[in-house]
């Protein structure tokens, strides 16, 4: 909602004019003056928090003419315009307290790819591993390689000349920018590449900005060549953006996109690129070698440099520990053994690559025989190694290494490992003795900190733990970073190796020295009035502005700390996001986070709930709200009693009344409850939990709709449905009753109960229920053999058939399987933010678990999401307060029972089959994944993981009317083509309940549960 002019300050009003002006001179893209996308992207991976006065994605070019344009009005000189990728930044880039122009949600396209010649044309919005995926076929990849490849957008990368592992082959980003198309500040759009002197001359006889900037930075060059060659560092990290030194390329043409990549926005709005793209090496080697001390691992870089790898990577024992708690960790534990009596302080990962097999293995085993001859020497600092060969080997390894970004903030307590000293570079030679000083300094001030990265290029990446919450600790920020400046300068390097400057902009004086003032020449020659995201980098000399101070920009530690303990521990679940932006992943065959990919919307992801929460929870703070006491009060206090406010707020609200509640109601509503996050992100950053933290509080002011309360009734109605399924079943497929459904309680295209009664169908195939007396009453030589299945709704009613197999399964497989009576497990209860009633619900069952978890018989679930809230919601419902029963996923427990399975093989083994997981199964549970493989390889079948996202449905989102439209989206993203694949029909199974009642649902095609496929087998095979 956009405020009345009366209640906004002069420069709001300033704003919200352009906007206006903007949308009525034609612009076609999205104008989002409302203050949640405005909280939403006023941060990014850095401590800094700016909000902006409003959010702009512009459709096009021509839409960012048209704003520029505009921007040269008299009346909007003070217009202040920060362009935006992927927001991933560590120094504040692109935060503003203007506009951010946002080129990723909608100038994201891959406009043409030249195989032959081996170049693309892309939009700038495009992300990194985008790009690769379209051209991997081709055998091509764009080459610069960062840790958030998979949302970085190759905007951000040239604006940043971004780097990282691989550099010293491969070099910077501006190493492979063929031309770029950039739209300057008035109006133009100009093309750039690589000229020569007649050129050069025809471009600088114009009047517009162009001809000025080419003026400037030609005179530059002719006169000051002296003090570049004695200022700029011979690093292979060298001074970028705006980099005097190579203003002319090595053959003497002017490249003035030597001088835009690495200027953060601050130049123009750079809009278009041609890349170089490279061909992938045939063959990859990566050799992890393991040392007693970081220190060992750093000096023998130097000597690893003589071996001639592709490139260096390093990390630390506090990395290394975080990776072993991680998700990711089950990929790459293999090529990190854990030796008796071994502690590893220091790992270096040491890649080869090449087209030829035998140059590559000529090549590692010279170093492997180095590594060999150490091993004799008892003093030797090196533990051991380990070799992982191929791509995909590699590849899982660099994924733990990119992952380390964010593993770094996913530290215990209020500490958290922050980016402001993030990415000096020195050279290699002088790394070992730099970091020993650095780490000094970081020890004097008593900070925990861990390290990694890049030491054939000379830069590490170092994160000290602070809490910027406490104003005592902010101070170290200045402190440090002057200290670790002058260190940086002492062994002749650089304090922006990779990461851009920003903020951190205000030491650019410091660097460039004598040169600083033609650096601001050049901005004035673009950017006369400072508008294009003022104090970074360069502000114009005629100007006087300042740069922007590192200590006076806004940190988000400031903002939070004005939320009071208690209401930042009831919802710490998205506190400690740190933006880092693993939520973007654009690959929409990955899990995280379906309701981003869905919409493009940033309100709509991880980090944007956590960002709105964090700000709901600031401002209920400083209406002195205590939000425990409140959800105490909210479960205390009968419907009736609270009905005539609710409806009072309620219709306030549809006569249009502001209040930012309804914004973030509207971000959270928005949520799958998939739980990628909570496996995914590196920060935990749980959105479901927090999500129904706050659908509890938001509805004790607010009446809740009617589909609510049909979700949270499901699993207390559908033993008494089942009984005469009929009417219901009537009542969803009927046309009339449909649309009433849909429009009365915002349900639709409800799935129908199973012909089958369960209870019937136990009675009469004999499936035994467990109880007390039947399980007392089992030998101990069935009782090793005995399992419970613990039912849940939706299997044991709406897919009754498979509950059924799955006890014949057991049972054919020679297990005593036993069936739980059923109970409300409450999971519907909690995505919706029924706690009081969850609560209730999970008490009676887990008494129920309790008392059969008393005899000692293992307890499995079929559905992944149902069963997996015990380890999870419930878990944290009740902490240690009662024990919760080990109710395991019905793979993990298959998978242990391998001796006994293995006597069970199927003789038919040439069928493949194709698993599409559940989100909740693939990021939770990860090693369940593998456990399914096994079970089948265990009985004679092969199972292939398809590589999808997700389903779209979660539960009951899908069913929801208002979610239709982006469930539809979600599925078809990945799950659609995989679906309706010819090769893969009949082979296909899901172990999710609502995959496979999604897949009916939008393509009518009905998808088989892993266990059905086994039994089906094993039938076969009796018969």
């Amino acid at each position: 909602m956009i405020p009345k002019l009366s209640e906004v300050s002069p420069v709001q009003a300033k704003y919200l004019a352009f906007i206006e002006r903007l949308k009525t001179s034609g612009f076609q893209g999205d104008t989002h003056p409302d203050y949640a996308n405005r909280v939403v992207l006023s941060t990014d991976n850095s401590i800094y928090q700016v909000l902006p006065q409003g959010v702009i994605f512009p459709s096009s070019v021509t839409d960012i003419q048209l704003l520029t344009r505009l921007s040269n009005e008299t009346e909007f000189h003070g217009i202040v315009l920060s362009p935006r990728g992927g927001g991933t930044g560590t120094n504040g880039q692109s935060l503003t307290d203007g506009l951010v122009v946002d080129l990723s949600k909608h100038m994201n396209k891959i406009l043409e790819v030249n195989v032959k010649e081996g170049w693309a044309r892309v939009q700038t919005g495009v992300v990194k591993d985008q790009l690769n995926k379209a051209v991997e076929a081709d055998g091509l990849f764009f080459a610069p390689e960062l840790s958030t490849s998979n949302r970085a957008t190759i905007g951000g990368m040239i604006n940043t000349d971004a780097s990282g592992q691989g550099s010293v082959m491969y070099g910077k980003t501006r190493d492979h920018v063929l031309e770029l198309k950039t739209v300057l500040l008035d109006g133009e759009l100009i093309s750039s590449a690589p000229i020569n002197e007649d050129s050069l001359n025809t471009i600088k006889q114009g009047s517009d900005y162009a001809a000025h900037a080419h003026r400037v930075i030609d005179n530059i060059a002719q006169t000051k060549q002296d003090a570049i060659n004695d200022t700029f560092p011979e690093l292979n990290r060298c001074m970028t953006g705006y980099d005097l030194a190579h203003i002319r390329d090595n053959d003497g043409h002017f490249n003035l996109n030597n001088i835009l990549c690495g200027s953060e926005g601050t130049l123009g709005f750079i809009v278009e690129a041609k890349v170089n793209l490279l061909k992938i090496p045939t063959f990859a080697t990566l050799v992890n070698i393991r040392y007693n001390s970081f220190e060992a691992s750093l000096r023998h870089a130097n000597e690893l440099l003589t071996a001639q790898p592709t490139s260096i990577e390093t990390v630390d024992s506090k990395v290394l520990g975080l990776a072993k708690g991680d998700i990711i960790w089950n990929s790459v534990a293999e090529f990190f053994p854990e030796q008796p009596g071994e502690d590893a302080q220091g790992v270096n990962l040491v890649e080869y690559t090449g087209d030829s097999e035998a140059e590559v293995a000529e090549r590692v085993k010279v170093l492997t025989d180095r590594l060999d001859a150490l091993s004799a020497d008892p003093n030797a600092s090196t533990l051991g190694y380990t070799v992982a060969n191929g791509h995909i080997n590699v590849n899982k390894i660099w994924g733990m290494r990119k992952k380390s970004v964010g593993l770094l903030g996913n530290a215990k307590g209020e500490k958290r490992p922050v980016a402001f000293v993030e990415d000096t570079a020195v050279p290699p030679e002088n790394l070992a003795d730099y970091i020993m000083e650095f780490r000094a300094v970081l020890d004097s001030y008593g900070v925990t900190y861990g390290m990694f990265g890049h030491v054939d290029a000379g830069v590490l990446h170092v994160r000290p733990a602070l809490d910027l919450k406490d104003e005592s600790q902010e101070s170290m920020i200045r402190d440090i970073t002057d200290k670790v400046v002058a260190l940086t300068q002492k062994y002749n390097g650089l304090l922006w190796g990779e990461h851009g400057k920003g903020v951190r902009s205000e030491y650019a004086p410091a660097f460039f020295g004598d040169l600083y003032p033609c650096i601001q020449q050049i901005k004035g020659a673009f950017d006369p009035r400072n508008q294009l995201n003022p104090g970074k980098i360069a502000t114009p000399f005629e100007l006087g502005a300042d740069l922007l101070k590192i200590d006076e920009v806004p940190m988000r530690g400031q903002l939070d700390r004005q939320i009071p303990l208690t209401n930042r521990d009831q919802f710490k679940e998205g506190m400690y996001c740190n933006g880092n932006g693993a939520c973007f992943n654009f690959d929409p065959n990955d899990a995280m986070c379906p309701s981003w990919k869905g919409t493009r919307q940033r309100i709509h992801s991880p980090k944007g709930r956590a960002s709105l929460m964090r700000e709901w929870l600031r401002g209920m703070s400083e209406q002195g709200v205590d939000v425990r006491k409140e959800s105490y009060k909210t479960r205390h206090t009968s419907f009736l009693a609270s009905f005539v406010p609710r409806l009072r707020n309620t219709l306030a609200k549809r006569k249009g009344e502001y209040d930012f509640s309804n914004e973030v109601h509207e971000s959270m509503m928005g949520c799958l409850a998939c739980k990628s996050c909570v496996g995914q992100c590196p920060i935990k950053v749980d959105v479901p939990e927090f999500r129904a933290k706050f659908l509890e509080l938001y509805y004790s002011r607010y009446l809740r709709p009617a589909k609510d309360y049909f979700v949270g009734s499901l699993e207390y109605m559908m033993p008494t449905m089942a009984i005469f399924p009929q009417p219901y079943n009537w009542m969803v497929g009927n046309r009339f009753t449909k649309g009433f459904i849909s429009k009365v309680v915002g349900f639709e295209d409800s799935p129908k109960l199973s012909k089958h009664n369960l209870k019937r169908e136990m009675s009469r195939r004999g499936i035994r229920l467990a109880t007390p007396l039947a399980i007392e009453a089992l030998s101990p030589k069935d009782r090793k053999r005995a399992v419970i299945v613990v039912q849940d709704a939706f299997t044991s009613y709406f897919e009754t058939e498979l509950v059924l197999d799955v006890m014949e399964l057991l049972s054919r497989l020679g297990f005593q399987a036993y069936l739980a009576p059923y109970l409300p497990n409450g999971k519907p209860l909690h995505v919706h933010g029924f706690l009081r009633p969850f609560e209730k619900a999970a008490k009676k069952n887990l008494d129920m678990l309790q008392n059969l978890a008393f005899y000692g018989l293992p307890m499995i679930g079929i559905d992944p999401s149902m069963t997996l809230t015990y380890r999870s919601e419930y878990a944290k419902t009740f902490g240690t307060s009662r024990p919760i029963p080990k109710v395991q996923l019905m793979q993990e427990w298959l998978a242990n029972q391998s001796t006994h399975l293995e006597k069970q093989a199927i003789s038919v083994k040439d069928d493949t089959f194709h698993m599409m997981a559940h989100c909740t199964e693939k990021t939770n549970a990860a090693p369940s994944i593998k456990d399914w493989q096994n079970v089948y390889e265990l009985l004679g079948l092969k199972l292939a993981v398809e590589d999808v996202g997700c389903c779209g449905m979660a539960g009951t989102y899908g069913h929801e009317s208002s979610n239709k439209p982006t469930s539809k989206t979600i599925y078809n993203l990945s799950w659609k083509e995989k679906v309706n694949d010819p090769t893969l029909h009949n082979k296909l199974v899901a172990t999710g309940y609502s995959c496979r009642c999604q897949t009916k649902r939008m393509d009518d095609i009905s998808i088989k549960h892993p266990a059905q496929i086994l039994l089906e087998h094993i039938k076969a095979d009796l018969a």
